[in-house]
């Protein structure tokens, strides 16, 4: 998703959990205990887009911080001229299938995938 960003002209973002574990990112820009990242090659310098992290080196208001980020603390990559991309579910995260009248867990309910836009 990153490259394809990228090479159509697009900025990426990421939304990441900064309550998650070994987070590195600075505090004083979370809000509601999330961040948004520009990993844009312009902005995220020495960026690296490994299985178990994204890490990179970036200014923020001008101070220089090295951002850690678990791959497990993304919740989602979009690209901010469309807003288009994509939401991580993480297991936890699953909500329980709703309930029918009389209580019971309704059956047969199927999955599905919604397209973010």
């Amino acid at each position: 998703m990153h490259e394809w960003m990228g090479d159509n002209g697009h900025t990426p973002h990421i939304v990441v959990d900064a309550a998650f574990e070994g987070v590195q990112v600075p505090t004083e820009h979370i809000k509601d205990g999330k961040i948004i990242l520009n990993i844009s090659h312009s902005a995220a310098h020495n960026l690296k887009l490994a299985n178990n992290a994204v890490s990179f080196r970036a200014r923020f208001s001008g101070v220089p911080y090295e951002v850690w980020v678990p791959v497990g603390a993304v919740l989602g990559i979009y690209a901010k001229e469309t807003g288009q991309g994509m939401i991580f579910s993480h297991s936890g995260d699953v909500p329980e299938p709703p309930e029918g009248d009389d209580g019971e867990q309704v059956k047969g309910s199927r999955p599905h995938l919604k397209v973010v836009k």
